[in-house]
């Protein structure tokens, strides 16, 4: 599929949940700065909007997400309710997990997205599961699964590409290569700077794709998804893009060049995909204007709701624990 075969309506739901995503972290990023508002350790990812947006309209419904900390934007693009998932982050009853979460380790499986590990290399060998699941069973579903540039690294992940490899498991593992792993860059950790040629060594097709473009992001999924749904096996996608933020809103980047952070500053790829737009007449400025305010409503509403939700009651302290019989 060419980027101009995408439809009218797809292109204005890409920047319109880009938008969201954006504005929902924006928000967070406020929250987070206020005492006793938000408990725990807050992972964003400003800037990557355009690889969990292009990457999950690419899925169906069926299809299964397993991701990583940074994992707001999958969940928002795959369907999960704004209200729960804030509340969730507040460690709320009403939350998505029970206020039991938090943000590190959410899981929606109403809409498919079954875990997120903060436990950094753990998505892929736990993404093993519902693909040969889905295998197994011998339905139409493919999973994908979520990590970053450090976590390529780990053995874990090159274990769970080679078991995928070998099943050839409906399976497909997307690098978000945001250029930092905690605050050290990819060429002080990783002996390639092309994580995608990895793909090489697990009989997998590797290809990889700028991650601040939505369309090329969602065309080269549509392309990976379909390989695994045809039951050939797995593929990896590297998704280039740059960590915005620090690893944590605790992390004030000292050690990022500010020009550096500027330049990627200026691809951001939401400005950029909504000039598109605008140059091809699919939305005017009262179209954005419309598409900024409902996302800034529907956050404020997501806030609204956490801060009206009670926390969870000591009465829940055991529950959730194990799956009953």
């Amino acid at each position: 599929m060419s980027k101009n075969q995408i439809a009218l309506d797809l292109q204005i739901r890409f920047y319109s949940n880009m938008v969201l995503t954006r504005k929902f972290e924006e928000k967070i990023v406020i929250l987070s700065q206020e005492p006793y508002r938000l408990p725990g350790m807050q992972i964003l990812a400003n800037g990557q909007e355009a690889i969990s947006t292009g990457m999950v309209l690419a899925l169906t419904p069926e299809d299964v997400v397993v991701t990583n900390h940074r994992s707001h934007g999958h969940l928002l693009a795959k369907g999960a309710d704004p209200n729960t998932l804030m509340a969730e982050i507040m460690a709320k009853a009403t939350g998505c997990n029970g206020g039991k979460a938090g943000t590190l380790h959410l899981a929606v499986p109403e809409v498919n997205v079954l875990m997120t590990s903060t436990v950094v290399g753990a998505g892929p060998p736990l993404a093993l599961g519902p693909a040969f699941a889905q295998q197994y069973r011998g339905d139409n579903g493919v999973t994908v699964v979520f990590f970053g540039d450090g976590a390529a690294a780990e053995g874990s992940v090159h274990e769970a590409m080679n078991m995928a490899g070998v099943w050839k498991l409906p399976l497909l593992f997307v690098c978000e290569n945001n250029s930092f792993a905690g605050a050290q860059r990819l060429f002080e950790h990783s002996a390639t700077l092309d994580i995608f040629k990895r793909a090489q060594g697990y009989n997998m097709p590797g290809k990889s794709v700028d991650g601040n473009d939505v369309e090329a992001v969602y065309t080269l999924g549509k392309e990976l998804v379909e390989h695994c749904r045809s039951g050939k096996g797995p593929a990896l996608m590297e998704a280039r893009t740059y960590r915005m933020r620090g690893h944590g809103e605790q992390d004030h980047q000292h050690y990022v060049d500010p020009e550096e952070l500027e330049a990627w500053a200026e691809r951001c790829p939401i400005s950029s995909y909504r000039q598109k737009l605008l140059d091809r007449g699919v939305i005017d400025e009262k179209k954005i204007q419309d598409i900024d305010l409902a996302a800034e409503k529907r956050v404020e509403e997501a806030v609204k709701f956490g801060d009206e939700s009670p926390y969870p009651g000591p009465d829940t302290l055991m529950t959730d624990l194990f799956v009953q019989p």
